[in-house]
């Protein structure tokens, strides 16, 4: 399943790592040093030059999206299950 992160750029589910909330102020040092390394490391994009809400982590990309952490938390909450429920249904 595919989830929408702002703009028109649509990733992977199964590609997420992690969803962070653009407030890294709040995070620990540890979340900092890792989120830093991260962006060093992988290629990262900039979805909308509007205010950016959320850090969304990849194993190739890190996106910077205009979309709060919590929304895109719930959609991926949400695939998940209807992931859950079509393989149910398989079986």
């Amino acid at each position: 399943m595919f989830i929408h992160l702002g703009g028109d750029v649509i990733i992977r589910s199964k590609e997420i790592i992690a969803i962070l909330d653009r407030d890294v102020g709040d995070m620990s040092v540890i979340t900092k040093d890792y989120l830093k390394s991260e962006k060093e490391r992988k290629k990262c994009t900039v979805i909308s030059q509007d205010f950016t809400k959320s850090i969304v982590i990849t194993d190739e990309v890190v996106y910077l999206s205009p979309v709060s952490s919590l929304t895109l938390n719930k959609r991926a909450q949400a695939v998940s299950e209807l992931e859950l429920q079509l393989s149910t249904e398989e079986d």
